[in-house]
C-alpha cells in the first residue's frame, strides 16, 4: 500500500504500530474490495486514485469472473463425461496419474485447466486432494510438489 497509508511513525509505549480513523477505513474498503475478488493491485490503484474509477475496474472483475465461471462449468461438464465413462476407468486394474491426465486431455483439458483444477480443488478440499494424488499412486514428494504448485495457483 502508500506509503502515506501505512505509515511508521506512530507507535504506542509498547512499540505496536498505532492506526487513524482513516487507516481503518481503508482497511475496510481493502477487505470489501478483497471479498468481491479484485486483484491487490487493483484494489491498490482504486484507493491511491490511479487508473479508473470503481465502477470501471467492478465491471471488468465481473466480465472475467463470468469467463472463469464458464471455464468452471465446462470443467464440470468435462467431470461429467469422464464419470460417464467409469467402465473404462474400472476395466483397468490400476489408475495412475499418466491414465488420469492421458482422459482429461481426451476430454479436452488444457495444462492451464488442469492447474486451475487442482488449484481449485486444493483450495476447496485439499484432504480430498491428497487422497485422490495418493489414489494415483502417485509417489510423496511429487504430491508435495503437485499440492504446492495448486496452492501457488490460488493467490491472489
Amino acid at each position: 500500500m502508500s506509503q502515506s497509508c501505512w505509515h511508521k511513525g506512530r507507535r504506542s509505549a509498547r512499540n505496536y504500530r498505532l492506526y487513524g480513523d482513516k487507516d481503518l477505513e481503508r482497511l475496510r474498503q481493502i477487505c470489501l474490495y478483497r471479498e468481491a475478488g479484485l486483484k491487490l493491485s487493483d484494489i491498490r490503484s482504486l484507493l491511491d486514485g490511479g487508473r479508473g474509477d470503481a465502477a470501471s475496474v467492478l465491471k471488468r472483475r465481473l466480465a472475467e469472473l463470468s469467463v472463469e465461471i464458464g471455464k468452471l462449468r465446462d470443467h464440470q461438464h468435462a467431470i461429467a463425461r469422464l464419470l460417464k465413462n467409469t467402465a473404462r476407468l474400472r476395466r483397468d486394474t490400476m489408475v495412475t496419474k499418466e491414465k488420469w491426465v492421458k482422459v482429461m486431455c481426451e476430454a479436452g483439458f488444457t495444462d492451464a485447466d488442469m492447474h486451475r483444477w487442482h488449484a481449485q480443488f486444493e483450495k476447496s478440499a485439499p484432504s480430498e486432494h491428497q487422497e485422490f494424488l495418493e489414489f494415483l499412486h502417485i509417489p510423496a514428494e511429487e504430491i508435495r510438489d503437485i499440492r504446492e504448485w495448486s496452492r501457488k495457483g490460488t493467490e491472489g
